[in-house]
This record gives structure tokens, sequence and C-alpha cells, in this order.
């Protein structure tokens, strides 16, 4: 019996639902978005002078740091959406596109944390995913446009402002990015198994696909 059982779970079907191209370029969004969140709340704490462990680690001022990531997550921004902007199309055209179906889901949501049981849903994300997509890429891009702005103006009124939209972004996108974290660590008993999806190849099992993603893996299935 308990050899059959682990032959059942060696054998699981599993489906791919992100490539190494894209995985590699969440890493690198992620990364420089925690460097910034870490940084960034370490200066908002009014500890600017005192240097954060990020800071101890590489040698570089915390102002330096936050700068250098904030380009750089510009930089990686420009450079996925040139060349996937087949993806870029998919994340957009998905995100935006919303049915009535879709309250039912958020409705019945808080409950299928912990149950699994989601409502179906179409599409490549879920409607979750969708209005987190959304929020954060507009954060974002606030973030980034006010921060290259810092970086440009010294004093006066459009100074004082830049910095009001850059904190207030921050205040917003910070536990936006700790629930999708949560999430997507598959923490929740409703997205047990989700993590594998950006992580060890983007593979997970057929089941939990067919459970957050049924349209996605209809889809996928189709010859």
């Amino acid at each position: 019996m308990a050899t059959e059982l682990r032959t059942e779970v060696r054998t699981e079907q599993t489906v791919e639902r992100n490539n190494r191209r894209t995985r590699w370029f969440h890493a690198g969004i992620y990364l420089l978005v925690l460097a910034l969140l870490a940084t960034g709340w370490w200066l908002l704490a009014g500890r600017e002078g005192q240097p954060s462990p990020l800071s101890r680690l590489t040698g570089e001022a915390d102002t330096s740091l936050h700068e250098y990531a904030g380009w750089a997550l510009l930089g990686l921004g420009v450079v996925g959406a040139v060349l996937g902007w087949r993806a870029v199309a998919t994340l957009l055209g998905d995100s935006v596109r919303f049915q009535r179906s879709d309250l039912r889901w958020f409705v019945r949501w808080p409950l299928a944390l912990l149950t699994g049981r989601f409502p179906r849903h179409e599409g490549h994300f879920d409607p979750g995913q969708r209005v987190m997509n959304l929020v954060v890429l507009v954060l974002l891009l606030v973030l980034v446009g006010s921060g290259i702005g810092l970086t440009q103006v010294v004093g006066g009124p459009a100074f004082v402002w830049l910095v009001r939209l850059h904190k207030w972004a921050t205040y917003v996108v910070t536990p936006v990015l700790l629930g999708h974290i949560l999430v997507a660590s598959g923490v929740l008993p409703g997205y047990r198994g989700a993590w594998r999806a950006m992580h060890l190849g983007g593979r997970l099992p057929a089941r939990v696909a067919r459970r957050l993603w049924p349209a996605w893996l209809d889809k996928k299935d189709r010859p």
C-alpha cells in the first residue's frame, strides 16, 4: 500500500506555469523591490546616517543603495518589456479583463483561502491576481517616476510633493506586496503548492493548477 502511494506521488502529472526567462525576470524584480523596501523603510524610519544591515554588507550608504536599486529596477523593467512584449501584452490584457462572475469569486475568496474551493474563473490569472497586478504596476510606476524626479529636483514645492508621493506610494505598496508574498508562498491552505509556479522549474501538480487556474489549464491541455 505504501509503495503504491509513493509511486502515485512520483508519477503525479505536473504542468509548467512559467518558463525559465519569466522566472528569472520575476526573481530579479522581487530582489530589487525587496532591496528598495528595506532601504526605503530604513530611511523613512529616520535612520539616515545609521547604516542598515544591507549597507554594512555592501559598504554603500542606504541612500546610494536605494537609488542604485531604483535605476536597476527601471532598467530591468524596460529590458523585460522590450524582450518580453508578448508576455507584457498577456499580463495587461488579462489583468484588465473582468466578468460579472468574478464577483462571486471575490465573495467566496476569504473562505477559499482555507478550503481551496475557489469558484471557476476564466483567464490566465485569477481575479485577485488581476487586481494585484494592476495595483502593483501602477504603484511601482509612481515610485520609480517620483524617485527619478527626486534625483532631478532640488528643493521647492515640486520636491516636497514628490517626497509625499513617494512616501504614500510606499505606504500603500508595502502591504500589497506582503499580501502577495503570503499568498504566493503557499502557506495558506487554499494556495498550497502555488509557490512552485515560480520556483523549482516552474512546474506544479496539475491538481493544484486545476484548483487555482482551471481555464488556463484547459487551454494548455488543448492539442
